[in-house]
């Protein structure tokens, strides 16, 4: 049998071990000096030795190449294709790139119906459709979700969605009194691992893992909250931690759905088949700038006669800006634009665009200390001194709570950057 100095690949009980590449060359020159009967030169710059080293190499390049397929296989570390598979594993798709979302105030006549597929504009050109229907009440106004007709992360600051791009007869004029929500580029390999684990449940039934799942899945979706109260009365206190946001109530013995993107009869039909029969949902809008979806769902299994409708309701949480103030330290070596770099690099953050990184989400802490790594990262040129955070331009916080009705949003003009 053919034998080798050249030390393999071991798998050990904590994964691959590869071997050093200097193990490897000093393998290898064992065995050519074997092969031509000793006393070669072992000088790299040798004929000899030039064929030992790059030998070497080929092997070292086979090893990484094995160990980069044997990383695909873990989720954890799996990307592209690879990962796109063990995806199918749970019957999921990588999510093409999803459009920014924007509450907007639909202002006429009362009873005028404002369809899904009613368009709006913004002063940049940008289109919206809205994806939400609504009737306008009795008090001339009515908040309804729209889309951007582009996918991908399209800024979409307030006040800026002011023209009715396509008529309605009563629809007077349209504003949105907060930023949007920035959509995505395709979905990044951190953020669809952060799906994986959240979808395990997704067939599965009844379950707070099974309907946020489902919501998930539905197609332009960018976030997903889910909760329950299984007791006989109101929860509030517990459920919000952000003091800036009135206590959320959730219903007895009710389902709490927060969803931000998506098309509201889709995202209601996901809720309806991933939830319990007899389950109740939220009746509430809550805080101030969230408000009520209601979609009927028509139950269309066969197993009842006549065929049922169920009204669905979730929640659509309200766009809640989140300020920065960043402090340098004062150097010539700054780029001229180190104010845009570091906007940039903080929406980047902020939105999931870095490699490795997940957006603010429904609920979740916001961190400070998340946005050192991509504003250092501009260049070594840049010293920082603070980054802290607020609900407002009184920025100052190293933490902030979202609510479970509150959706982050970041823009550009809300990132005070010195000197």
């Amino acid at each position: 049998m053919d034998t080798t100095n050249v030390p393999q690949p071991v798998f050990t009980p904590t994964g691959l071990v590869l071997p050093q590449e200097a193990a490897i060359l000093a393998g290898v020159q064992q065995d050519y000096n074997a092969a031509f009967g000793g006393n070669l030169n072992p000088q790299l710059t040798s004929p000899q030795g030039q064929l030992c080293s790059s030998t070497a190499a080929i092997i070292a390049n086979g090893n990484t190449v094995f160990a980069t397929f044997v990383s695909q296989v873990d989720p954890d570390t799996a990307t592209g294709f690879m990962q796109d598979a063990i995806g199918r594993i749970y019957f999921m798709n990588r999510k093409p790139a999803v459009p920014t979302t924007v509450n907007l105030q639909c202002v006429g006549a009362f009873g005028t119906p404002i369809p899904v597929g009613a368009l709006a504009q913004d002063t940049s050109g940008n289109i919206y459709s809205c994806t939400q229907a609504g009737v306008i009440p009795v008090g001339g106004t009515i908040t309804l979700a729209f889309a951007n007709v582009v996918a991908g992360p399209i800024a979409c600051p307030m006040n800026t969605v002011t023209i009715i791009y396509k008529a309605i007869n009563g629809w007077e004029s349209v504003n949105n009194s907060a930023d949007g929500v920035i959509g995505a580029n395709v979905e990044s390999p951190a953020a669809f691992e952060y799906r994986r684990q959240q979808s395990v449940g997704i067939n599965a039934q009844g379950s707070i893992p099974a309907i946020y799942a489902a919501c998930f899945s539905v197609d332009n979706v960018i976030d997903v909250f889910v909760t329950q109260n299984n007791t006989g009365s109101i929860i509030s206190s517990a459920i919000n931690g952000n003091p800036n946001s009135t206590s959320y109530p959730v219903a007895a013995r009710s389902v709490y759905v927060a969803v931000t993107g998506g098309a509201a009869q889709n995202v209601a039909n996901a809720i309806w088949r991933a939830t319990n029969i007899g389950a109740a949902y939220q009746t509430a809008a809550g805080g101030a700038g969230a408000t009520l979806v209601s979609e009927t769902v028509t139950d269309n299994s066969g197993y009842a006669i006549p065929v049922p409708a169920y009204t669905v309701n979730y929640i659509n949480p309200a766009p809640t800006p989140i300020f920065f103030a960043v402090t340098l330290a004062a150097s010539a070596l700054l780029p001229a634009n180190i104010h845009s770099l570091v906007q940039q690099a903080i929406i980047a953050q902020f939105t999931g665009q870095i490699p490795g990184s997940l957006r603010e989400r429904i609920g979740s802490q916001v961190l400070a200390s998340r946005y050192f790594g991509p504003v250092q990262a501009i260049g070594n040129e840049v010293s920082i001194l603070t980054i802290t955070i607020g609900f407002n331009s009184g920025v100052g916080q190293a933490s902030l709570q979202m609510g479970i009705d509150q959706e982050p949003t970041i823009s550009a003009i809300n990132i005070a950057v010195a000197p």
